[in-house]
């Protein structure tokens, strides 16, 4: 090969190596590829309580129960708490002690009791019952962050946010789509750049594609459908 040839194919294979950071025009085949494989998945616990029911306290409970709380032991613990206190009404009158025996073994379940009881009360006396439809109002809440305010909006009231946990932030760097250093810095960026009509479902499906394929440890990078695409930024051991 002529060094000119040889250097113009050595370029060309470093570009295909290193591309850069995703753009809205690649998202539309990337979302639809998300889609397929969340599909092979069981969604998240309190995404198929928000289909079943579209209860906001519901939401927002099972929600409280989720945080550090794998989704197995979740699931009948909402369905146990959910059986003798359906309603804002009956958790503010509940006893705590009894809550935290039947949300157990969740994670912090003696404190998440209390938390549930009290987010109840102030519920029922602040917002006349009403789990509050707006993420500053959420967040007047203890215990409720941006994640949880987020995932209340979207999944409870089917209204915009976006809610943004470890594997938005973590893969959302990861592509170059934003560079941030916080979940909530991850938040306002996305909601700056991401076209609306992927908000309510950005969670679900990087959640999904975090735990299967985009693993944080040593990511499937050869099972990725977008692996040629994908800058792979501060990615270091990969399968």
């Amino acid at each position: 090969l002529r060094p000119s040839s040889y250097a113009g194919r050595v370029s060309a294979v470093a570009k295909r190596k290193t591309p850069g950071p995703i753009q809205d025009a690649d998202l539309p085949g990337m979302f639809r590829h998300l889609r397929r494989l969340a599909a092979r998945k069981d969604a998240p616990i309190v995404a198929l309580i928000a289909v079943t029911t579209r209860e906001p306290w519901k939401v927002l409970s099972s929600c409280i129960l989720s945080l550090r709380t794998q989704d197995g032991t979740t699931a009948p613990a909402a369905m146990r708490m959910f059986a003798r206190w359906p309603t804002v009404d009956a958790m503010a009158v509940a006893d705590p002690g009894e809550v935290a025996k039947a949300i157990y073994p969740v994670g912090f379940y003696r404190t998440k009791a209390p938390q549930l009881v009290e987010m109840a009360r102030r519920i029922r006396d602040e917002w006349g019952g009403r789990v509050p439809d707006e993420i500053d109002e959420l967040l007047k809440l203890k215990g409720v962050g941006r994640k949880t305010a987020n995932l209340v909006v979207v999944a409870g009231y089917g209204k915009p946010g976006i809610c943004v946990d470890t594997h938005v932030h973590r893969i959302s760097n990861l592509w170059g789509y934003v560079k941030t250093r916080t979940p909530e810095e991850t938040e306002q960026a996305l909601r700056a750049r991401l076209p609306k009509r992927y908000w309510k479902e950005i969670n679900d499906l990087l959640v999904s594609f975090g735990q299967t394929v985009c693993r944080p440890v040593s990511p499937r990078c050869s099972e990725c459908p977008f692996e040629a695409r994908c800058p792979k930024l501060g990615v270091g051991r990969s399968r």
